[in-house]
């Protein structure tokens, strides 16, 4: 009787907040930064993240259950004054053949960064073959940080989304081997929230529209816990160009603070972000992310797997 009545407080809490509670995960579900994707040969989910020099944990489905293989470059990077240096925040894509994993190096709170990238034809520990720096770095003083990439294929040309603070998000196009940048970058998002606290962009395609999904607010300094509102969520904006012209829901410019709710602190979830999309076989487009569980009592700087299917009614993601 206590169980069932719990379980409907929850359910309950859930629906008020107008959020989805994660769905199920077993296995090893701790991660940060998570990127996943499914492989081409055989479908089983990989997850990329940050930490341990890129962990590499793989599943038979979604929901796991979890297995952690190793790490995808476990001597660090070979970007020029970064060695030993630990790496943050993977973006992996298949691209003819062949994964790209675009990842960042950085001094913690600060613009000394650079994006790297790595590539495998199996995303096994062992497989990945770095390639070093892509030519997009920043430093005291730069209009951004160069940190969190994300790649985009737009119609078969390659642009690369990235940036944290400062600035916020900028972008910029790849070259034809998708190891260099080329050209110059430009801003394409930016809040004035949280003293411009905006991050982790993702940027995903459907019917026509590029939807830029970003981090909002404090990812890291839990312990204690930012004023309330000020901590992770995640936010979208939308275009029909991967390169600009980014409205919210609401139609207000994404380079003028506009963005619109996808997912927030609820229930036992605290600080979602950090995360992307992943279209799963049989179930839909699938917002993944990690947070903060409530429920795991003083442990509040540990931060676990979350996914949800999103729904699409009038062309804008909900869970």
């Amino acid at each position: 009787m206590i169980k069932a009545a719990v379980a409907l407080f929850l359910s309950l809490a859930s629906t008020v907040s107008g959020y989805a509670n994660p769905g199920a995960c077993s296995g090893d579900c701790g991660t940060h930064d998570p990127a996943v994707i499914r492989r081409a040969s055989d479908g089983r989910y990989y997850r990329f993240s940050t930490n341990n020099y890129v962990s590499i944990a793989s599943a038979s489905s979604i929901s796991g259950p979890w297995t952690t293989l190793g790490s995808a470059l476990p001597g660090g990077s070979k970007i020029s004054g970064f060695a030993g240096v630990d790496i943050w925040a993977p973006d992996v894509s298949y691209v003819n053949g062949v994964y790209y994993m675009y990842y960042a190096v950085s001094s913690f709170g600060s613009q000394n960064s650079a994006i790297g990238v790595a590539t495998s034809t199996t995303m096994d520990p062992g497989s990945w073959v770095d390639h070093g720096a892509t030519g997009v770095s920043s430093k005291s003083g730069s209009a951004y940080n160069a940190i969190d990439p994300n790649l985009i294929n737009a119609g078969g040309t390659y642009y690369l989304s990235f940036g944290s603070f400062w600035g916020d998000i900028y972008q910029v196009k790849m070259d034809s081997g998708l190891l260099k940048n080329s050209g110059s970058s430009y801003n394409i998002a930016w809040t004035s929230f949280g003293n411009g606290a905006m991050e982790g962009a993702f940027m995903y395609y459907r019917s026509g529209y590029y939807y830029l999904f970003t981090s909002w607010g404090n990812c890291c300094t839990l312990v204690p816990r930012p004023a309330a509102g000020t901590e992770y969520q995640m936010k979208v904006c939308r275009s029909t160009s991967a390169t600009g012209g980014f409205v919210d829901k609401n139609g207000v410019d994404c380079k003028k603070s506009g963005g619109t709710t996808v997912l927030a602190s609820h229930d036992y979830v605290y600080a979602p972000g950090g995360g992307g999309v992943v279209d799963v076989p049989g179930t839909g487009s699938v917002l993944f992310y990690h947070y903060v569980n409530n429920n795991q009592g003083t442990n509040q700087a540990a931060t676990y797997f979350g996914w949800n299917v999103i729904g699409w009614s009038g062309g804008w993601p909900a869970v």
